[in-house]
């Protein structure tokens, strides 16, 4: 795919392995759709380790909302990437704000050293700080690798102009990473405004298992999100050129 690289957020050990075939590099592996990704559970984690190739960066993220953590939710996330060092993830995504909402370092140094040697991303946790080239070097200090951003908007290509903008002024001493809203319909567009080399896309679809007898009073058992390979495929596609 010549320099650059698509991260498929995954939800499940099908997406995952269906994000391998069709020739994405690597997956952040996530939980909960609903709630904007948590923490995978072992089973999953194990399994994707076992049986695929695909690099992958679990969210070490304990429940939905914003990145301000309690001691005893911080405690979680660290027992959760200790057991991601254990079973040979290649990473691992995590973000942290303090109550004003900027990037609480000290937290981020801390867990940047503690995932030593496995990789750090750091999550969308970052569009909401109010400074975000202010951020960019705070996260760039604390040692992570990667930076997933919207641009500060609520989807990729809504805040390009940013993206573009943190690309240049990080250089190459981190990855700034679009993500949000990326498709196979807008990638062409983000590849050429942004000057990224790597974007997260979710490309998944919902599929319909729903069984041959079910209760029609119950209505919120819902359907299994899954990747979409034809739009992986289509990306890789646009990527390769």
């Amino acid at each position: 795919m010549s320099d650059y690289i698509l991260e498929i957020c995954a939800y499940n050990y099908t997406s995952c392995r269906v994000a391998q075939e069709a020739g994405a590099q690597r997956v952040e592996l996530c939980d909960n759709i609903s709630e904007g990704g948590t923490t995978p559970s072992y089973g999953c984690l194990k399994m994707v380790r076992e049986k695929l190739d695909i690099l992958l960066y679990p969210i070490i993220r304990p429940r939905g909302g914003h990145a301000l953590y309690t001691e005893e939710e911080f405690e979680v996330m660290q027992h959760d990437i200790r057991l991601c060092k254990e079973l040979g993830t290649d990473g691992i995504v995590v973000g942290f704000v303090t109550r004003e909402g900027k990037v609480d370092t000290e937290r981020l140094k801390y867990i940047v050293d503690l995932a030593y040697p496995l990789g750090v991303t750091f999550h969308r946790a970052f569009d909401a700080t109010p400074d975000p080239f202010e951020a960019l070097e705070q996260i760039i200090h604390c040692g992570c690798e990667r930076i997933l951003t919207s641009g500060q908007r609520t989807t990729a290509v809504e805040g390009k102009e940013l993206i573009a903008r943190l690309v240049e002024a990080a250089g190459d001493r981190i990855v700034i990473m679009p993500g949000a809203g990326v498709r196979a319909s807008n990638l062409e567009e983000l590849k050429n405004s942004t000057g990224a080399k790597e974007f997260h896309s979710s490309a998944h679809k919902i599929v319909d298992l729903t069984p041959a007898h079910y209760n029609e009073y119950i209505q919120n058992l819902g359907n299994p999100i899954v990747t979409d390979e034809e739009n992986v495929r289509e990306m890789v596609r646009i990527l390769k050129g």
